[in-house]
């Protein structure tokens, strides 16, 4: 448990859910699905979203230039931070990251240089990691450290635990964190199923399953989004906060797989649950790819930690698929509008025989290629 709550102030988001609080609620207590079944399977934003986009694009000419990434990066920004009530003469810190980076702009600078052997002066600077931290430092004209990283599907909760460390060192007092990713493209889609991982169920209402721990076929689905969050330590407007982390690695026999009984997300929930009754946490939200064994290994984790007596078991991956880096970071805007809404958002493959009533405690999961696994308790104060 950390000595101190890191205090989650205001957050925004661009998904298939939406882009306001309200709509993504809805969204969620819709159990109807909405991916794009051609020419590849895949959660892709609405023509909506992607308009906005476009309008935020059209804002400034250096924005043509950007990924998709860095854009959905910015649009989510420039919510969270209108909310927080700060301003631009703050040191904020910014860590946004992605596990792809930008991929739209990597695949199509390729294919220009494989078809016309030609390249853009711009394609090794809009194509760098760092622009989803600095182009939103641009964007909001703040000062302060812009940090960008991958590792894998757990880089945004990666960004979480490395904002508190600033805050808790006094090196920062506010940071924004997040993740983002755009990476549904031929070449990625097909790197998934190349992978023997990627969803068949072109037809299904739910082709991806998260939870379904009864399926003999793997179900994920890339799906692509942003979401971000402004940390600081001395304001509470929400009545939200990030109580406890954890973070683990373990050997690896497969470049793509963990352990049978997730021994690191094992290490990394019992981190986080450090200080806390096993009774105060009423729901984990699950990492749960859809795939077979990526799903039973972190429930094998799960009950080697909590034993028989389970909190209520959830993911949003059902409704929105795998956004990879972005993935984690959707995962606590889940969690939070949970707790605020004071209702429990179940899987259309799973029923917690006793749901709570009252949810004050969250824990959240994440992982990604690697065995990078991190943990977040995540509560009311």
């Amino acid at each position: 448990m950390l000595n101190s709550p890191i205090y989650i102030v205001s957050f925004g988001s661009i998904s298939p859910l939406g882009t306001n609080a309200k709509e993504i609620w809805t969204s969620y207590l819709d159990k109807k699905t909405d991916f794009t079944k051609t020419p590849l399977l895949s959660a892709d934003l609405n023509q909506k979203q992607t308009e906005e986009l476009e309008v935020l694009k059209s804002e400034n000419p250096k924005y043509k230039t950007l990924d998709k990434s860095v854009l959905m990066a910015i649009y989510a920004s420039r919510k969270a931070f209108k909310q927080s009530g700060w301003n631009n003469s703050n040191q904020i810190g910014i860590n946004i990251g992605s596990s792809r980076g930008a991929t739209h702009l990597t695949e199509k600078y390729l294919a220009d240089f494989l078809n016309q052997k030609k390249l853009s002066p711009l394609s090794s600077p809009t194509t760098t990691l760092g622009n989803l931290s600095t182009w939103v430092a641009q964007d909001l004209q703040v000062q302060g450290p812009t940090i960008s990283h991958s590792i894998t599907c757990s880089t945004a909760l990666h960004s979480v635990l490395n904002a508190i460390a600033w805050i808790n060192s006094g090196m920062a007092n506010y940071f924004i964190v997040g993740g983002t990713e755009a990476a549904n493209t031929p070449f990625t889609i097909e790197q998934m199923q190349r992978l023997k991982i990627y969803s068949d169920l072109i037809d299904n209402a739910y082709p991806c399953q998260p939870l379904n721990f009864k399926k003999d076929i793997n179900t994920m689905v890339l799906g692509e989004g942003a979401a971000v969050f402004c940390l600081e330590k001395n304001n509470n407007p929400l009545g939200l906060a990030i109580k406890s982390v954890g973070y683990a690695t373990e050997e690896i026999k497969h470049n793509a797989s963990i352990s049978d009984f997730g021994l690191c997300f094992q290490s990394s929930m019992k981190q986080a649950l450090n200080g806390f009754n096993l009774s105060d946490i009423d729901s984990i939200v699950m990492h749960a790819p859809g795939t077979i064994k990526g799903d039973l290994s972190e429930l094998n984790a799960i009950k080697q930690v909590f034993g028989k007596e389970l909190p209520a078991l959830t993911s949003n991956k059902w409704k929105i698929g795998h956004t990879l880096g972005a993935s984690g970071a959707l995962s606590l805007e889940f969690a939070l509008l949970m707790l605020q809404h004071q209702q429990l958002i179940e899987s259309p493959f799973y029923n917690n025989p006793n749901p709570p009533t009252t949810i004050k405690n969250i824990l959240v999961n994440a992982v990604g290629f690697g065995g990078n696994a991190v943990s977040l308790v995540v509560g009311k104060i």
